[in-house]
């Protein structure tokens, strides 16, 4: 880290009479004759240009054509403004971009040299306390299943105006938990799925074979999700809680452990974690980290989700955690996704090697 001055922008973009500079997204972008040059400001504010983690840079758009170009190159020069000071973290390269309509719309940016701790807490300085979604619904994983789901949802998503897509579609019958979740899903549409997706019940599919209604799938097709569908009548089974069926490709269906009111909540955990903008991932764990990784966490009392992966989740307030457990050796993936990034400090102290951590 160094504090940053005319000379030493010089140095690394050229003359500065011959730079260009533009604001992007916050964040000013100097286009000289030998470098390129982002300045961010020392804030952690959604949708701002600046330092996410200790590794990665975001870069919000608009961006003008010329500056979208300059991204493509390396090295890109990095610096954050803390009050009169700027201090530059090094240089880093583009890790990938969105596009719309062929304007830059965000782009994420890795460090070549990762922030320390302390640093991390200057150039990104931890926001005002924030109000985390609870732990209520946890009481009731094992008594009123659709109470449980129903409070997860609309604590863990904000509401949106409200979708009649459903209730302007016949829609064919369905258990009630799942009509359920679909009736939740109308004002949080996220509730369906980031990764994957529980079907509109509007969009009625049935197996290959036809002996089944799927009402889940894998986000590139390779399973699905389905419950019983009976022959004599486009119906589904009496049962009000039936099995989920599980099938890859085409090999034959394998049960889901829990019936359908634990899979819905299952699901939902899941792809909250999946979906959250801020994420904390560790792979190729031991059995002792997973412990240690947990030790501060309350596990969700379910059986464990999908067949091929046997996952259980463990939660904080604002945070949800899943552990892919190992079905052939001894290592374990972690995957958690959280709220807001100080739902993350539980786990910020953990011996564990992080690929991401954006607490």
């Amino acid at each position: 880290m160094t504090v940053f001055d005319a000379e030493r922008m010089g140095a690394l973009v050229g003359e500065s009479a011959e730079a260009e500079r533009f604001a992007v997204g916050g964040a000013d972008v100097v286009l000289g004759p030998s470098g390129t040059l982002i300045i961010a400001e020392a804030a952690d504010v959604p949708g701002r240009s600046g330092v996410w983690n200790a590794e990665e840079f975001r870069l919000f758009g608009p961006a003008p054509a010329s500056v979208t170009d300059r991204l493509m190159e390396s090295p890109l020069h990095i610096a954050v403004r803390t009050g009169a000071e700027v201090l530059y973290l090094g240089t880093a390269f583009m890790s990938q971009c969105a596009m719309s309509d062929g304007v830059l719309t965000d782009c994420e940016l890795l460090l070549d040299t990762p922030l320390s701790r302390d640093l991390l807490d200057r150039v990104r300085p931890p926001g005002p306390p924030v109000d985390l979604p609870g732990l209520g619904w946890l009481e009731e994983v094992n008594g009123d299943r659709a109470a449980a789901l129903e409070e997860f949802v609309t604590t863990w998503y904000p509401a949106g105006t409200e979708s009649d897509h459903d209730a302007a579609h016949p829609t064919p019958p369905l258990p009630p938990a799942l009509r359920h979740l679909h009736r939740l899903a109308r004002q949080r549409p996220a509730a369906l799925g980031a990764q994957n997706r529980i079907l509109p019940g509007s969009d009625p599919r049935t197996d290959p074979l036809g002996e089944m209604i799927v009402f889940g799938v894998e986000n590139q097709g390779g399973f699905f999700w389905s419950l019983l569908w009976t022959l004599d009548a486009p119906d589904l089974a009496p049962d009000v809680d039936p099995t989920v069926w599980f099938r890859c490709h085409d090999e034959p269906p394998i049960a889901e452990r829990e019936p359908l009111s634990g899979f819905l909540l299952q699901f939902a955990l899941y792809e909250a974690s999946m979906g959250a903008a801020h994420l904390a991932l560790a792979r190729g764990l031991t059995r002792a980290e997973v412990e240690h990784l947990t030790r501060n966490l309350r596990p969700v009392p379910l059986r464990p989700f999908q067949p091929g992966s046997a996952t259980r989740f463990h939660v904080a307030p604002g945070l949800v955690l899943h552990v892919d457990a190992a079905l052939h050796g001894d290592r374990y993936d972690a995957w958690a996704g959280a709220t807001h990034r100080s739902a993350l400090t539980p786990l910020a102290d953990v011996p564990v090697t992080w690929t991401r951590f954006d607490g």
